[in-house]
Formats: structure tokens, C-alpha cells, sequence
């Protein structure tokens, strides 16, 4: 499990426009990563708005957005596209990152047990420290996350 202070995991994954995005290319900037569970679903979709609609705010604050799941690069294509979404998605099938950063784990649904991704999110700064970190999160407190360096 990481923590806040620690350095960031860093990755390589297939964007939705199928480029690889390296978390270590993005060194000098304040970056959030979120992790949700499948593109195109509610509550995946008013996270996802929720940042795009905070979109011009965030980038003002000099903020990258980052958001991961386990879905295919062009499920994360059509997700992108049918929602305007003007971040950066990636795909982590084989939940590595997500399993770096502590939002892979067990989860219940009517009753069954199953792994999956937990939703989650990350601040890390210019140095790639992570500067804030919570686990277990609503859709909706993902997009308010940029506002610790905008008050900084």
C-alpha cells in the first residue's frame, strides 16, 4: 500500500487512442490518477463528467487528469467520445497499476464476493510524490481533488 510522501508507481499503458502514456513522461507536473471500475456505467460515467465538467478549472491549475480501468482501449475510445471527454483514459487489463496503487481488492454485490477495482484516486505532485491518496471514494469527489493545489 502506498502512502502520501511516497514516491508515485510509475506505469506504461495503452491509451484509448491506443498511444502508451508513461506516468514518468508527465515528471514536472501535478497529475491525478483515478481508477474506476468500467467505463459507460453510472457511476463511472458522473465520475468521469463530474471531471470534465471542471475540465477548464483543472487545467488552469496546471492539473493532468488520468483516468484507469480495467477496459479495453477502445470500449475506452467510445467512452471518451460519446461523453466529450477531454482527459486522458487508460487501460490496465491486467490491473497492475491498479494493484500498485491499492485500488484493486475485494468487493460485494448482492451477496458475492468478488476482486475488482476499487474506486480510487491519487494527487501526485511536480517531484511525482504523492501528495494525497484515498481509496473507497464517490464518483463525485474525484473531480474536487485539484482543488488541494489551487488552495496551495
Amino acid at each position: 500500500m502506498i502512502h502520501v510522501g511516497d514516491a508515485a508507481p510509475d506505469f506504461e499503458l495503452i491509451s484509448d487512442s491506443e498511444e502508451t502514456v508513461r506516468l514518468n513522461d508527465l515528471r514536472g507536473k501535478r497529475v491525478i490518477v483515478y481508477f474506476y471500475p468500467k467505463a459507460d456505467t453510472p457511476g463511472c460515467t458522473k465520475q468521469a463528467c463530474a471531471i470534465q465538467d471542471l475540465g477548464p478549472q483543472i487545467r488552469d491549475a496546471g492539473v493532468t487528469v488520468i483516468g484507469i480501468s480495467p477496459d479495453a482501449p477502445k470500449k475506452l475510445a467510445k467512452f471518451r467520445a460519446k461523453y466529450d471527454l477531454d482527459f486522458l483514459l487508460l487501460s490496465d487489463p491486467e490491473h497492475v497499476v491498479a494493484e500498485a496503487y491499492g485500488a484493486w481488492g475485494e468487493k460485494s454485490m448482492v451477496g458475492k464476493t468478488y476482486q475488482g477495482i476499487v474506486r480510487s484516486h491519487a494527487a501526485i505532485d511536480e517531484q511525482g510524490t504523492i501528495a494525497a491518496i484515498q481509496h473507497k471514494v464517490k464518483p463525485l469527489e474525484t473531480a474536487e481533488l485539484w482543488k488541494m493545489w489551487k488552495e496551495a
